[in-house]
């Protein structure tokens, strides 16, 4: 916490948005800046709809013994209208002894209160859900940043297809990675690290089988059979890769953000799609296509031994990209 000086905390925070994780962070950073300018700082915190006006006085009146307060208001879009009044009036001339953090969910309920800290000068922390992988993929290389590491972009990708998008996860999995290794943290270290996670080894056989890589295919499928993950899957996404892989080359080099709508699949898909086509003739896309519909029908007819159909289908699409077709 170097270099925080009261000059620098914020009178007042909006913590503004629904991301329970980035909400609560915001709060203990908060906390955190005012401590290290007064360890003995006071820490209140309240539900705004429980909470009265004549409270409100009491808690913003500069205190008797001095010191710096933090006051935390949850659910501030629940604060009923005298509050809103109250506060909006305390707003205008905040005492630079005590830090108000009002944590609002952004929505339409308690809008004018919100506005209304904004309009005041209330500096806004953002902690709305991320919604697009895009916004994800800048967490997690945010995340990794601020623990002192460096992430590359394809690294973030491939942390969120290993451990999904819950925010809390993806946040204990940066600080797992960033304890477990030198900080500099790209693509092969994430699949590394999370081989045996099952929930990639289907995309996992797929990717390596699309790029040529028989080998790293080989054993995923193996691994990923051996932590018993059905078979079924791992057909559907073999089947998966190489179908998305002869839509994307059929529709030429375009910029992946402008096929997604055409293309009814994220940007994100299309790019990395492009990157595997390389490499691959209609031809050979036909007998991929051949080979992982016999492994379909293999695996889900319940074919002896399905780890062979599997097996089979790796060697057949890799020769596929390599003989075009022959």
């Amino acid at each position: 916490m170097g270099g925080v000086t009261a000059a620098s905390l914020p009178p007042i925070l909006l913590v503004l948005g629904d991301e329970e994780l980035l909400a609560t962070r915001a709060v203990s950073e908060t906390v955190a800046a005012a401590r290290a300018v007064d360890p003995d700082v006071d820490v209140r915190e309240y539900q705004a709809g429980a909470l009265a006006v004549g409270e409100i006085d009491e808690m913003l009146s500069p205190s008797l013994f001095g010191g710096r307060r933090v006051l935390v208001l949850r659910a501030g879009q629940d604060a009923r209208k005298d509050l809103v009044t109250a506060l909006l009036a305390y707003a205008k001339n905040p005492d630079p002894e005590v830090q108000l953090v009002v944590l609002h969910l952004g929505g339409a309920k308690g809008k004018a209160f919100a506005d209304g800290l904004r309009a005041a000068g209330a500096t806004v922390v953002p902690a709305a859900k991320l919604k697009g992988h895009r916004d994800r993929v800048a967490f997690v290389r945010d995340e990794i940043r601020r623990g002192g590491g460096k992430c590359t972009e394809d690294a973030a990708e491939a942390l969120i297809a290993a451990v999904g998008t819950d925010l809390r996860e993806l946040a204990a999995a940066c600080s797992q990675l960033l304890a477990d290794t030198d900080g500099r943290i790209g693509a092969e270290t994430v699949s590394r690290y999370y081989r045996g996670r099952v929930e990639v080894s289907g995309f996992t056989v797929a990717d390596a089988t699309m790029v040529g890589d028989v080998a790293g295919a080989l054993e995923a499928l193996r691994w990923a059979l051996h932590v018993g993950v059905d078979p079924v899957p791992i057909a559907d996404a073999l089947a998966d890769g190489v179908r998305t892989v002869a839509r994307v080359a059929a529709a030429g080099r375009g910029d992946p953000y402008q096929l997604a709508s055409s293309l009814g699949m994220p940007a994100w898909k299309i790019k990395n799609a492009q990157q595997r086509a390389r490499g691959w003739t209609p031809e050979g896309l036909v007998a991929a296509m051949r080979a992982a519909a016999e492994c379909n029908a293999a695996v889900k007819g319940g074919a002896d031994d399905r780890a062979y159909a599997l097996e089979k289908a790796v060697f057949s699409v890799a020769a596929a990209r390599q003989g075009g077709g022959r």
